[in-house]
């Protein structure tokens, strides 16, 4: 009787092994045929005359005009566009107001960015009036992605946003 239950329980262990082993298979296939969506942290780029078709028929306003990260937040569109430079990365800052995307030229704005070693800096962010945007240059550090927070403040108004770049 002993060997029967021995049997018994080494068939089964058996069985449910193979059926973990065939669950766990088709749960990988599943996820190479998934799609994953990762924005945070990658710079969307498209070649101009895909951005120059998109912006004539775009009406999703959460899009890329620019080639880098996008936050809306309420009447508010915030496009963050690091480039590196030698010895540092250039940030620029559009930030840009309804429906037809208007810069907002008379912001405070500033940039806390955490390096990946966990340092921490305030960078302010000038408006530059002929490319319509903000900008600042960041020194370069720690190889690794930098967390970004803009902090704008509109004629009082508070309008924050995340982004994220490798440097």
């Amino acid at each position: 009787m002993k060997s029967f239950k021995l049997g018994f329980v080494v068939l089964a262990s058996a069985g449910l092994f193979f059926l973990g082993a065939c669950s766990n298979q088709a749960s990988d296939s599943s996820n190479t045929n998934s799609s994953t969506t990762e924005t945070i942290g990658k710079t969307e780029t498209a070649s101009k005359t895909e951005t120059a078709a998109n912006s004539k028929k775009n009406t999703d306003h959460s899009q890329s005009s620019k080639g880098g990260q996008v936050v809306e937040t309420g009447k508010y569109h915030l496009e963050l566009v690091p480039e590196k430079e030698a010895g540092a990365t250039h940030l620029d800052l559009y930030l840009l107001s309804g429906d037809k995307h208007e810069a907002v030229p008379n912001a405070k704005v500033t940039a806390d960015v955490q390096a990946p070693d966990g340092k921490q800096k305030t960078v302010p962010l000038t408006y530059d009036a002929k490319g319509k945007h903000y900008a600042a240059k960041l020194d370069k550090g720690t190889a690794g992605q930098y967390q970004v927070r803009v902090n704008a403040d509109i004629s009082g108004e508070k309008v924050n946003g995340r982004f994220n770049f490798n440097q």
